[in-house]
């Protein structure tokens, strides 16, 4: 009875008995060797990345399972994993993708503002009937001293920074698509993945993080810079920008999150995610 009862707590939990009468658990400390264990593994796992929370968890994987990026930014050649680049034409080719190459999983581990990938995922997994996971990175919270400025998208932000002649976009790549808008009294500044020349009124910074707080420091005082646009993506490897805008007094313009789809689990923590993925360890 209590054997009976594991396993249907588990099928609950994955929301596809198949799946789940095969699991057994792994404790958190061998949680990256049976992921990487290929001949214990027969449930193939499906991780859309392009974070580096993302990255992580892919290093945790064997080489039978996928690691799929949207076609920006570098593609790290140091993976176990299978890695597949570019789209798959919607939430009809991600489904047809998974039964083709027989999913079993799906970790959506994208961008927190990337919501048109996260739905096309959960449309695609529900239709193909395979469990859809989330890594749901928390957001940044604001602090004493902070001057927030809430947005909820491009027009807002653009509204919010009219005051101001310079300013640092720390969006992405967005901004490029409105270089040719950038109003006589401004000069933008935008950090992004993105090698793009830019013009007279706009700088464009192609730069990863993470950043260090004495880096932005300099960067933001020498960029004389009045306000910071930024997402509100959360983790570490941007957050030093708020802390410089706090201590320099310059007000934030924050895009608000978009909603995501519901997950049959979701993980804040990427450490989590990636013992979870575990219990998927099949036996040989």
């Amino acid at each position: 009875m209590a054997c009976a009862t594991w396993r249907h707590a588990h099928a609950h939990r994955l929301g596809r008995c198949r799946a789940a009468r095969t699991l057994r658990y792994v404790a958190p400390g061998a949680a990256r060797h049976a992921l990487r264990n290929r001949e214990a593994m027969t449930a193939r796992i499906l991780l859309l990345g392009g974070t580096g929370d993302a990255l992580r968890i892919a290093r945790a994987l064997g080489p039978e399972h996928v690691y799929s990026l949207a076609g920006l930014g570098r593609v790290p050649a140091d993976l176990a994993c299978a890695v597949r680049v570019g789209g798959f034409g919607g939430a009809e080719g991600l489904a047809r993708y998974l039964a083709d190459e027989r999913i079993a999983l799906v970790l959506d581990a994208t961008h927190p503002y990337a919501a048109r990938i996260s739905a096309n995922a959960a449309r695609a997994c529900a239709a193909a009937q395979v469990p859809y996971w989330a890594l749901r990175r928390a957001p940044w919270q604001p602090q004493h001293g902070d001057d927030w400025r809430m947005v909820d998208g491009w027009a807002g932000a653009i509204e919010t920074i009219a005051p101001f002649s310079r300013v640092l976009f720390t969006l992405g790549r967005e901004p490029l698509a409105h270089l040719d808008e950038v109003p006589a009294h401004q000069h933008w500044t935008v950090r992004c993945l993105d090698a793009h020349a830019g013009h007279a009124r706009a700088r464009v910074i192609d730069a990863r993080g993470p950043f260090t707080l004495e880096g932005e420091r300099m960067f933001i005082e020498a960029g004389r810079f009045g306000v910071v646009v930024s997402k509100n993506s959360g983790g570490d490897a941007t957050e030093a920008k708020l802390a410089v805008a706090r201590e320099l007094g310059l007000p934030v313009v924050m895009m608000r999150r978009p909603a995501l789809p519901h997950a049959h689990r979701a993980f804040v923590s990427t450490q989590d995610a990636i013992d979870a993925l575990a219990t998927l360890v099949q036996h040989t």
